[in-house]
């Protein structure tokens, strides 16, 4: 059986990876996690400063043609060397990590469900819908945390970027989704979904 591929969409700080890491939890070893933050293009062409002024909220801060291309790797059942983004320099790292071709693949992104051919890959279409207030206070807490960030930057690139393309690239493509689920810590969508799982599992050791 080829890997089944769930994805996981929605505004910045929706609660995917919650959700995405819970879902983990439950099926130890048997679930890889792939981020579409991890494909945002390299920027090493670019001051620490120009990179800084960045919309990094719109497509074509993506390489979708490699993530897509990565993805069919891992359907076939190939292990792929996923690039590594650095948040704190706004540029990929000179590393990489291999993710393994598990029988469940789980991708997330707030842009996931934007490009067509990206869209055809995955068998489960997750849409991560939380009230706007909600997400842009975990933004905020995980930009001063993790990325080095300070409120005045996260102010100025949620107003100039993050909320208008929200509206403008990521709220729309919610048509796309399978199901709709309220935040990353709905018991009841995990619970379906990890029977959706358990099933897939049960059938591919038959």
């Amino acid at each position: 059986m080829k890997p089944y591929i769930i994805g996981l969409a929605g505004g910045s700080g929706s609660g995917k990876s919650t959700f995405a890491k819970r879902l983990i939890e439950r099926f130890p070893g048997m679930i890889s996690l792939l981020s579409c933050d991890n494909y945002y293009l390299p920027h090493d062409d670019l001051s620490m400063e120009e990179r800084a002024t960045l919309n990094y909220d719109s497509p074509d801060a993506f390489e979708f043609s490699l993530l897509v291309r990565q993805l069919a790797q891992l359907k076939e059942g190939i292990c792929v060397n996923c690039p590594v983004y650095d948040f704190t320099k706004h540029t990929r790292s000179s590393e990489h990590v291999e993710i393994e071709a598990r029988p469940v693949i789980i991708i997330d992104g707030i842009l996931l469900f934007y490009e067509e051919a990206l869209r055809a890959q995955i068998d489960l279409k997750v849409y991560v819908e939380t009230d706007a207030d909600e997400r842009v206070l975990r933004r905020a807490l995980r930009d001063i945390q993790e990325r080095g960030r300070n409120l005045n930057n996260i102010i100025e690139q949620y107003l100039g970027t993050v909320k208008p393309m929200h509206s403008k690239y990521v709220e729309p493509t919610k048509k796309y989704a399978d199901i709709i689920i309220n935040g990353g810590l709905n018991e009841v969508a995990l619970d379906l979904v990890s029977e959706k799982v358990r099933r897939l599992l049960a059938a591919s050791i038959r």
